[in-house]
C-alpha cells in the first residue's frame, strides 16, 4: 500500500551516489518565499508591483519603481507543526503500527530579509529619468520540522527488514564485521552497522540466511534440496519513529533598476543562492516483554541464552550548496492605474556537498551481549542545475486607497538534473536524471494579494499562495500523470498560505510592517524500512506514516526610507 504525495521517502538515504534523489534535486531548487512583512503579508504577489526589497527576488524590476533610497530588516519567529501517525491498510481500520498520532511544534528565530537600494535621479524629464542598486537578501525556502510518532504492534521490525536485505543481498557476516568494513566493504552502511551493532545475525547453520534480534524462526528441512526458513517477529514491540530537519535558501542579490520615462521600468538581478540542510532521523524498538525475544549465541562452542531489550538506529545527514544565476524583470504602467510585470531567472549551477553518518545500539538481558556501532563520516560533492522559472503579474492600483494584485509563476522541474563535480558530465547520475525526465513535471504558482489604506499612514493587508505539485505518477492504466489528477483529496497534495499583515509609515523616513503567514504543506507518507512482508492480499507490512506538516511564521520589518 503505498500512496501518493509531494515526497515518497524510505527515512534513509544510501551512501555514496544512491544517496541522490529527484526529491533531493526539487528540496534544494523550489522556492517558497519569504521576504519582508509587506510582501509576505500580501502573499508575494510582487511581479507587477515593486517598491519593496522583499520583492525585487521575484522581479528585479521593482527596485526600479520606488523613487527613493530604502534599507530594511526583517525578523521574524517560525513555528514549524507536524501531526505524524501511522496508516491502516486497506479496509482496516487500526493503524500498522505507529498508531499513535502525535503533534509536535518547533519554533526557531530567523531573519529572512535584509538590505539596501540607492536611487539615483539622473534629472532628466524622459529617457532614463532614474537609476536603482541595490544589495537584497531574500530567504526563499524554508526546511524546518520536527516530527515523532509512535506504537505498539508485532507484524514487522526495522532489525527484520535489515535481515531480510542483507539475507536477499548474500553478504558474508565476517566482511560485515571487519574493522575496515565502512571503507572497503561493498555493502550499504546501514547493513554494516546493524551487523556491527548487533542488530542481525547470520543462523548458525545456514550462514547466507539473516534474523533480527527482534526475530524468531521455524526451519522445515523435510527435504534438504528446499530447506525453508520461516522467519517472525517473536512478539509485540513499541517503536517510535523521530524526524527533524533544519535549514534555509536564501537569495543574495546584486541588483540594478533603471525608470524608463516613468513608464517601463527595467531590471536586472545577479544572484547567489545558497542553502543548507540538516536532518536527524531516529528509530528506536523496545521488547514489550523481554521473554518473546529469545536470542542464542555461540560463545566458545557454547550456545548462550539472552533476551532482546531494546535498540536505537540514529542517521544524520547535511547538506550545503551555492550556485548563482540571473534574472531579468521589467514592469509597464500602460494606464494610469494598471501595472503588469514579468522576470525571467535563468538555471542555477550548484555546487552541492553532502555530509552523512549513521549510527546504531542493541542492549540485551545479559549486558555482556550490548553492542554498537557508528560509522565515519561520509562526503560527496556533486554539481546540481536547477530549472528556468518564469513569472507574470498585473495589479490594479485605487488611488491611494489600497491595491489589488495578481502573480503566475511556472518552472519546469523536469530540466533539473545532476552532474559530476569535477568532470561536469551526467554519467554517473544517468538513473537518478532520467527519474527526473520521466517523473518530475511543471508546478504552477498563484499568489494574490490586496492592501487598503484607511488612513495615508496605515494599511491593512492579505494574501493567498497556492503551489501545484511538479510529481508525476502512473495511473492505474500505466499512464503518468500528475499526482494531483489520481490523489483521493487532490489539495492535499499542493502547498497553500495565506496571510495578513498591518503596515506603518511615518511622515518622515521610518516604515514598519508586521505579518502572519499560515502555509500548510503536502502530505508526505513515510516508509520507515523496505518492505520485507506481506499479508495474503499482498499488501505491504511495513508500516505506513502520514505526516501532515505546517508553518507559522511571524515577521517584523523595520526600515527607512531616503
Amino acid at each position: 500500500m503505498k500512496k501518493t504525495a509531494l515526497i515518497l521517502l524510505l527515512g534513509t538515504a544510501a551512501v555514496g551516489m544512491e544517496a541522490q534523489t529527484m526529491y533531493d534535486a526539487l528540496r534544494f531548487s523550489e522556492n517558497n518565499y519569504e521576504g519582508t512583512a509587506r510582501t509576505m503579508a500580501m502573499g508575494n504577489a510582487f511581479t507587477a508591483l515593486g517598491g519593496d526589497l522583499g520583492g525585487i527576488t521575484i522581479n528585479p524590476a521593482g527596485s526600479a519603481v520606488a523613487g527613493y533610497s530604502q534599507i530594511t530588516i526583517t525578523p521574524g519567529v517560525n513555528i514549524s507543526v507536524n501531526n505524524a501517525g501511522g496508516t491502516p491498510l486497506p479496509g482496516e481500520t487500526t493503524p500498522l503500527g505507529f498508531g499513535k498520532s502525535m503533534k509536535n511544534s518547533w519554533a526557531r528565530f530567523n531573519i529572512p530579509n535584509y538590505g539596501v537600494s540607492l536611487n539615483f535621479d539622473t534629472h532628466r524629464t524622459k529617457g532614463i529619468k532614474n537609476i536603482s542598486i541595490g544589495f537584497i537578501a531574500n530567504t526563499t525556502n524554508r526546511f524546518q520540522e520536527s516530527l515523532m510518532t509512535a506504537g505498539e504492534h508485532n507484524m514487522t521490525s526495522f532489525m527484520g527488514a535489515e535481515a531480510a536485505y542483507a539475507s536477499s543481498a548474500g553478504y558474508d557476516f565476517d566482511a560485515l564485521l571487519a574493522s575496515d568494513a565502512y571503507d572497503y566493504y561493498a555493502a550499504p552502511w546501514r547493513t554494516i552497522m546493524a551487523a556491527q551493532a548487533g542488530m542481525i545475525s547470520p543462523l548458525t547453520d545456514y550462514p547466507g540466511i539473516y534474523v533480527g534480534s527482534t526475530e524468531r524462526f521455524d526451519i522445515d528441512d523435510t527435504d534438504p534440496d528446499h530447506v525453508n526458513i520461516h522467519t517472525y517477529i517473536g512478539g509485540p514491540l513499541d517503536q517510535s519513529y523521530q524526524r527533524q530537519t533544519s535549514g534555509f535558501k536564501s537569495d543574495y542579490v546584486f541588483n540594478i533598476g533603471f525608470n524608463i520615462s516613468d513608464f517601463v521600468y527595467f531590471g536586472a538581478n545577479l544572484g547567489i543562492t545558497s542553502f543548507n540542510y540538516d536532518s536527524a532521523l531516529r528509530y528506536i524498538e523496545r521488547a514489550v516483554d523481554p521473554a518473546d525475544f529469545e536470542n542464542v549465541f555461540n560463545v566458545d562452542g557454547q550456545d548462550v541464552t539472552t533476551y532482546f531489550n531494546d535498540m536505537m538506529y540514529d542517521y544524520r545527514y547535511s547538506a550545503t550548496g551555492v550556485g548563482i544565476y540571473g534574472k531579468f524583470g521589467v514592469i509597464v504602467t500602460p494606464m494610469k492605474n494598471l501595472r503588469l510585470g514579468a522576470a525571467i531567472q535563468t538555471p542555477t549551477g550548484m555546487s552541492v556537498t553532502e555530509n552523512w553518518s549513521e549510527s546504531g545500539s542493541t542492549t540485551f538481558d545479559d549486558p555482556s551481549f550490548n553492542m554498537s556501532s557508528e560509522s565515519p563520516l561520509g562526503e560527496y560533492r556533486y554539481r546540481l542545475i536547477s530549472p528556468f522559472r518564469a513569472n507574470f503579474g498585473a495589479a490594479w492600483t485605487f488611488g491611494t486607497f489600497g491595491l489589488i494584485s495578481a502573480d503566475y509563476e511556472m518552472c519546469d522541474y523536469s530540466t533539473m538534473k545532476f552532474k559530476e563535480l569535477d568532470t561536469m558530465q551526467s554519467g554517473e547520475f544517468d538513473y537518478q536524471n532520467e527519474d527526473i525526465r520521466t517523473f518530475m513535471g511543471t508546478s504552477h504558482m498563484f499568489r494574490a494579494g490586496i492592501e487598503i489604506k484607511p488612513v495615508p499612514q496605515f494599511a491593512i493587508r492579505a494574501g493567498y499562495g497556492l503551489t501545484t505539485s511538479p510529481e508525476k505518477i502512473q495511473d492505474e492504466y500505466g499512464h503518468l500523470v500528475y499526482v494531483s489528477k489520481v490523489a483521493e483529496h487532490p489539495e492535499r497534495t499542493m502547498t497553500h498560505k495565506g496571510s495578513f499583515g498591518l503596515g506603518y509609515s511615518s511622515n518622515g523616513s521610518f516604515f514598519a510592517d508586521v505579518a502572519c503567514s499560515y502555509t500548510r504543506y503536502p502530505n508526505e507518507y513515510i516508509y520507515p524500512y523496505d518492505d520485507y512482508a506481506f499479508d495474503e492480499n499482498g499488501y505491504s507490512l511495513t508500516p505506513e506514516i502520514e505526516n501532515r506538516r505546517s508553518l507559522w511564521s511571524v515577521m517584523l520589518t523595520v526600515g527607512f526610507r531616503f
